[in-house]
């Protein structure tokens, strides 16, 4: 998770794409929480992530502890904790690394400015935007996709 100062779309924290296809990975893996090991190929084709970059992903995913990992025919990637104990924050972070953002946000303060006035409001955006990955799990997501559904409706 990068604070960026984005003029163009006025948006002032950008989650890489890396992040996003490994909690769509994770989220599907959710779905099917409990019902043994999805393989990637079905990941890849119902969440639009290309298979080869699915797989390097996962691997990375498995590594952090996220994810479990099955060899063989009937094999596959499942959840290694249930939807409600993993958080986005961890996610992000396996994805990407730990959230340090801007550099003058780290613990040093502002090393163009000493009295600085944008020091504290970008620390308060990072604070904040970690605080909600922090909240958010998996089992979360998964109740914010199911009312997405239900507020679908079909006509015939």
């Amino acid at each position: 998770m990068k604070i960026v100062n984005n003029r163009a779309t006025g948006s002032a924290v950008k989650i890489s794409m890396r992040s996003d296809y490994g909690a769509r990975a994770l989220l599907y893996l959710a779905e099917h929480y409990g019902r043994g090991p999805v393989q990637s190929a079905e990941i890849a084709a119902r969440q639009g992530i290309p298979e080869a970059y699915l797989e390097q992903l996962l691997t990375v995913l498995r590594r952090a502890g996220l994810i479990r990992s099955v060899r063989g025919p009937a094999g596959g990637h499942m959840l290694a904790r249930p939807p409600g104990e993993v958080r986005l924050s961890e996610v992000v972070a396996a994805m990407d690394g730990p959230t340090p953002t801007l550099a003058c946000t780290s613990e040093r303060g502002c090393q163009v400015t000493p009295q600085c006035v944008l020091y504290d409001v970008w620390r308060e955006i990072e604070t904040t935007a970690q605080s909600i990955l922090d909240s958010v799990t998996l089992a979360d997501l998964l109740a914010r996709q199911e009312a997405a559904r239900q507020r679908v409706m079909y006509h015939i």
